[in-house]
């Protein structure tokens, strides 16, 4: 018999906002950012991206409060604004953009590993994909057994990855040294202006923010629909005050350029440096239960967009179905086959970890520009404003800055991770032509054929780039 459907509460939602944003990425900020730009340019980037994060969070939390009856999160905004095939992009966008980024963890977890096991390497050798593939499995299995289980297992592990960090904040804090700051204020040492060392970190933040709309997603699980909005907005500033931190402070115990020589993750490496090899070790242990929590949170999640894309036809009917668990078990089982693959093509990557970090960033976007527009439109129009009716030109404003820094991050990516981006969405849409003649549906529109055309155009260039190395990955 089928189990009764399973709800979360709002302490289970906001832990999958902060377990999907808590993962790889956090860890690996000191150097990231000491690459590109000292703490005056790092203050700049986080300001730009929190705001923009902060109006793309509020505009989920009003989409989910003034358009309720949009349960499947992300893609179903899109679709909703914009027509069947822009919603089937959004959607293969989010989750193909979401297996790459649980490429990146298990990249990350075996570079961890690699500092005490160099067989490891740098997470792209064949026993760390061997030992990737058996983690990937292992996890599925666990996922099949329900989402109310691995949901409160999200919780524990969400606590649990949050010490390490606060320890490295608090003895940073002791450790902090103004007259280090300041020499590292401009970036000393770094070529070009701040605002190119600041669009140089601008797609890491991204997929340090990326998991922020966990809560929507999920939103059909919801006790309460007004637990969505406000577990989104809590989660997006608890997460994004450890981020700010854990970047600003090591600019004040060690110098940038040391900062920026360091193995990832970088975070293990400047508390090294500071208290000795146990803080190495401490923080390596955190990180490993923090990306493999995340890893859990967005297998969650890439299996829950796969499966809600189907339920609205958006996707091939067979990944609508679920196991006696209630769980999406065909979402999950390729979505796991499509994460197998990505690991082992790190092996052929010479940086696997940032170019599966800024490709995420990159996949993600367009989503998240659909959904900032849908919050213009539906705001100018007024649907869902029968109560509360003077917040319109509130939530228009704050949409409409979601919108700006979205395409900003977009073109702060560059070309290649565009074209990068066409390779992936030309290919994919095969399943959108799937589903489309399962409902004997016409494919395309006018419009549709346009966008299909363009993207086309962008998947050639972008091959041709990768055969000739213009493009390196």
């Amino acid at each position: 018999m089928a189990s009764t459907p399973q709800k979360l509460s709002k302490m289970q939602l906001t832990g999958m906002v902060v377990g999907g944003m808590v993962g790889a990425g956090i860890f690996s900020l000191p150097r990231t950012f000491a690459d590109a730009t000292g703490p005056l340019g790092a203050l700049i980037a986080w300001l730009i991206a929190g705001t923009g994060m902060y109006m793309l969070a509020r505009v989920f939390q009003t989409l989910a409060e003034r358009k309720p009856e949009l349960d499947a999160g992300v893609f179903a905004y899109a679709r909703a604004g914009f027509g069947d095939y822009p919603g089937f992009l959004s959607a293969f966008g989010y989750w193909i953009s979401s297996c790459i980024g649980n490429v990146s963890y298990w990249v990350l977890i075996k570079s961890t590993l690699g500092a005490f096991f160099p067989v490891f390497g740098d997470g792209n050798t064949v026993v760390a994909i061997v030992v990737a593939s058996i983690g990937i499995w292992l996890f599925h299995y666990m996922i099949l057994k329900g989402v109310q289980q691995a949901a409160f297992i999200n919780s524990i592990v969400t606590v649990a990855k949050i010490i390490p960090i606060l320890v490295f904040i608090l003895i940073l804090l002791f450790g902090f040294r103004m007259d280090l700051f300041q020499a590292n204020l401009y970036g000393g040492g770094l070529e070009g202006n701040i605002f190119e060392q600041v669009r140089a970190t601008m797609l890491v933040t991204v997929f340090v923010f990326i998991g922020i709309e966990g809560a929507s997603v999920y939103s059909r699980y919801a006790k309460k629909r007004s637990d969505v909005g406000q577990s989104t907005i809590f989660g997006f500033i608890v997460v994004t005050s450890l981020m700010v931190l854990v970047t600003m402070l090591p600019y004040a115990v060690l110098e940038r350029v040391d900062i920026a020589a360091m193995r990832q993750p970088s975070m293990s490496a400047v508390l090294e440096a500071v208290v000795g090899h146990w803080g190495a070790v401490f923080v390596s242990i955190g990180l490993l239960i923090s990306v493999l929590g995340a890893y859990l949170a967005w297998s969650l999640i890439c299996a829950e967009v796969l499966f809600s894309a189907a339920r609205t036809e958006d996707m091939p009917a067979i990944f609508g179905k679920e196991n006696v668990n209630k769980t999406p078990a065909n979402a999950l089982w390729l979505t796991n086959v499509v994460v197998q693959l990505l690991v082992i093509s790190t092996y052929f990557s010479r940086d696997a970890f940032a170019l599966m970090l800024n490709l995420t960033s990159a996949m993600s976007l367009i989503p998240y520009l659909l959904v900032a527009l849908f919050g213009c439109m539906n705001a100018n129009r007024g649907d869902g404003y029968d109560l509360r009716a003077d917040e319109r030109r509130r939530d228009l404003i704050m949409a409409a800055i979601a919108v700006i820094y979205t395409a900003f991050m977009i073109f702060a990516g560059g070309l290649k991770f565009i074209l990068l981006a066409a390779v992936l969405y030309a290919p994919g849409t095969a399943l959108y032509f799937w589903a489309r003649r399962e409902q004997s549906k016409n494919v395309f529109i006018i419009s549709d054929w346009f966008i299909f055309t363009v993207i086309v155009i962008g998947a050639i260039i972008g091959i041709y780039a990768l055969v000739t190395g213009r493009i390196t990955i």
